[in-house]
């Protein structure tokens, strides 16, 4: 175990343009490629890079993610390790809630500074990517450096999206800004490697991804009044500290709404998908459960992911991730689309009595068609239902559904009656 590194995972706001998806749970907690959840990403990444001790910071929605960490990542009695939970919580020094990224840790400082530790590594509870963190913190020791940035190297057409890194020579930072006009951009170009500069990679974009030597962190918080890490805490220390720019290359995404969230769980249907789930060397861990096998009767798979406990009998499924303990009735064919499935199974005489009243039981009926959708845990969708998302849909909610960005999102738990057309 690397004892010099405290790794604090930062939990996110609302989540607010991941609704509905976090109407009833923090975004860390949101389940992604079928049978993981979003805090699963950072995680694994710290336990592949031998870093075994770590907080994930939050105030939302936590049950959700509070259950899933309890039930995941436990470890022996005589290990150091351990992944812990530290909710916004009211002290005689702080009255409120967290107002921010830096503010979050500044709260919680109390609960982790006096761990056994040299570096605070800092990462974000809600972004897709395969890091080894050891690289990182080696630059970061080599450098001498105060600060180290994750940075990743982006076309101009995004980098107005992000806080963009403008670095000397030796790769330590120079100057910063947030999300810059396009006007700008000519003057804040990097050196950046030669394979990213064919692919018009010029500028370098901030991941979130930090490490602090521990005893600055406490400096910079302590008896101060910032709120975030980006928008504060970077461009102050930038002009009087060492501040080294790591540059990542590989696949990152930021899932911050449903169309980049959508989009990342379709790519993982790919033959050779941006994110590797098939990566022995840094797999993807999660919440170990003791599911039967997935049945499949008469169905036509393409380019799909099918998560264990499923029972499919649709007719064709293609492009779409399936998650855990899905039900697809007979005939239905369910096209780029990402159902999340179910928290439990139903037994036959739930299914029999649903049926009886006339009413949609969990999961999707007979002779469904269901594009561009993402389909939240635990919804009730009839026979004959036909959801066809795309861009020719307005932006609106409802009751039971929600459309952004041309994407149909079922809410969890509601109910489709047979026969709807959206």
């Amino acid at each position: 175990m690397n004892k010099k590194v405290l790794a604090i995972i930062l939990g996110g706001g609302q989540g607010s343009r991941l609704y509905p998806l976090t109407k009833m749970r923090s975004k860390p907690a949101v389940p992604i490629a079928g049978k993981y959840r979003l805090v699963d990403i950072p995680i694994s990444n710290c336990l592949s890079s031998n870093i075994k001790r770590m907080f994930v910071l939050t105030q939302f929605n936590s049950a959700s993610l509070n259950k899933h960490i309890k039930h995941t990542y436990q470890f022996s009695y005589f290990s150091d390790a351990f992944v812990d939970i530290l909710a916004a919580e009211q002290t005689p020094e702080n009255k409120g809630w967290f107002q921010g990224t830096a503010d979050a840790v500044r709260q919680s400082m109390h609960h982790f500074k006096g761990y056994e530790s040299d570096y605070i590594l800092i990462l974000s509870g809600d972004q897709l990517y395969q890091m080894d963190f050891n690289e990182m913190l080696e630059a970061h020791i080599a450098s001498d450096a105060k600060i180290s940035i994750a940075s990743l190297p982006v076309n101009a057409k995004d980098a107005t999206s992000f806080g963009i890194l403008k670095t000397n020579d030796d790769q330590t930072i120079g100057s910063f800004i947030e999300k810059p006009e396009e006007k700008l951009l000519p003057d804040w170009k990097s050196n950046v490697s030669p394979a990213m500069k064919k692919e018009g990679k010029h500028y370098l974009a901030s991941m979130g991804i930090y490490i602090f030597n521990k005893d600055l962190l406490i400096e910079l918080l302590e008896g101060t009044k910032t709120n975030d890490f980006g928008k504060e805490i970077i461009p102050q220390a930038i002009s009087e500290h060492k501040v080294l720019s790591y540059a990542y290359e590989g696949y990152w995404t930021d899932i911050g709404n449903i169309e980049s969230f959508f989009e990342a769980n379709i790519d993982l249907t790919s033959d050779i998908p941006k994110f590797n789930l098939f990566n022995r060397d840094r797999s993807i861990l999660t919440r170990p459960r003791v599911l039967p096998p997935t049945k499949i009767s008469g169905t036509t798979l393409e380019k799909s992911i099918v998560a264990e406990g499923s029972i499919i009998h649709g007719s064709r499924i293609a492009n779409s991730v399936i998650g855990i303990r899905s039900r697809v009735g007979k005939g239905t064919v369910i096209e780029n689309s990402y159902v999340m499935g179910s928290n439990r199974f139903l037994d036959l005489e739930e299914i029999d009595a649903a049926r009886a009243k006339g009413i949609p039981h969990e999961g999707i009926g007979d002779r469904c068609f269901i594009t561009n959708c993402i389909i939240d845990k635990n919804a009730k969708i009839g026979d004959d239902v036909r959801i066809t998302g795309g861009k020719h849909l307005e932006d609106i909610e409802t009751d039971t559904y929600v459309v952004r960005d041309g994407i149909v999102v079922v809410k969890n738990g509601a109910l489709i009656p047979s026969g709807t057309i959206i």
